[in-house]
């Protein structure tokens, strides 16, 4: 499954989003499926609508939704819906999973192997949000289209 849409959920009136959804199975290529969902819907918007998405802006969007898909089909039973939106200068992550367990950033550990992906996420978000849903629960994930130094 898999849609692009125009003007659907900006948060601001007036504000047009631009967005693209697809269920991911749970397979074995369903987390590199995902990362090139969301390279092939920035660059798509790049392209068709001409909004400058810096290549900092590509490359966490892929490290994010890698690390988000990643613990959803790790902890969650059944599907996960991935949303990718562009409002104004924000990239938005959305990843909708079936496990109502809300996900905890763990304390710093230099000695941890594995489990930093949220850490990660947080460090490199603009906006980080999870809430529990009827079903499950929805993580949102903001980013910036631009690099550091405010363009494209």
């Amino acid at each position: 499954m898999q849609s692009t849409s125009v003007g659907e959920n900006a948060p601001v009136p007036g504000e047009q989003a631009l967005q693209t959804t697809v269920a991911l199975e749970g397979d074995s290529t369903s987390i590199s499926d995902a990362r090139r969902h969301a390279a092939d819907f920035l660059t798509y918007v790049q392209t068709v609508y001409g909004l400058p998405v810096s290549q900092r802006a590509m490359d966490v969007t892929r490290l994010v939704v890698s690390e988000l898909v990643t613990n959803s089909l790790k902890y969650a039973p059944g599907p996960v819906l991935l949303d990718v939106r562009v409002i104004g200068d924000v990239v938005e992550v959305v990843v909708w999973d079936c496990d109502p367990v809300l996900p905890v950033a763990r304390a710093a550990d230099v000695g941890r192997v594995g489990q930093h992906g949220l850490e990660i996420v947080m460090a490199v978000a603009q906006g980080f949000e999870v809430r529990r849903e009827p079903v499950g629960k929805r993580i949102t994930v903001r980013l910036s289209l631009f690099d550091d130094s405010g363009g494209p």
